[in-house]
């Protein structure tokens, strides 16, 4: 897994959201609490991410469904939904799409025969152990410093 700026910068500023939502707020009068909007210009600033690729990835985040976005004097971005549901994985799928490729493709387009036909299984293993990390992984769980659920117990190479 290569992780990207963009993917890098994605998760900082939806963190930042998240950490505004946490705070409270009124909202956007629906009755959802979203907390205090959070402008891009300030999340540039804060996360010292260039506004104008910061502008690209909240359109995808928003796309993605994990932002909205109120324009306006007293506008700026919350999340969609709480912190608690919203994964590591959304926000990486959102700006990456597969979280795992192999030359550029997703992990299982990687074809392979003769000798090299069990690094497909690899890659597959590869993909899923990824997967398992960053989906059970919230930004809630970032914020408090809580580990996920999974194991990372594991022996590094």
């Amino acid at each position: 897994m290569f992780v990207s700026a963009r993917s890098d910068y994605a998760l900082r500023a939806m963190l930042a959201v998240a950490a505004a939502a946490s705070r409270g707020g009124d909202g956007d009068g629906d009755g959802d609490k979203v907390g205090e909007l959070v402008k891009a210009a300030s999340l540039a600033e804060v996360q010292d991410i260039p506004l104008s690729f910061l502008q690209g990835i909240l359109l995808d985040l928003r796309r993605a469904g994990l932002l909205h976005s109120h324009r306006g004097a007293d506008g700026g971005y919350a999340l969609t939904r709480p912190a608690d549901e919203i994964t590591v994985g959304d926000v990486l799928r959102a700006v990456g799409g597969s979280l795992t490729t192999v030359r550029g493709l997703p992990a299982e387009r990687a074809g392979y025969h003769g000798v090299a036909a069990g690094l497909t299984d690899v890659w597959l293993a590869v993909h899923g152990a990824i997967a398992t990390v960053v989906d059970s992984t919230t930004l809630a769980n970032l914020l408090t410093h809580a580990p996920s659920a999974v194991s990372t117990d594991a022996p590094l190479a």
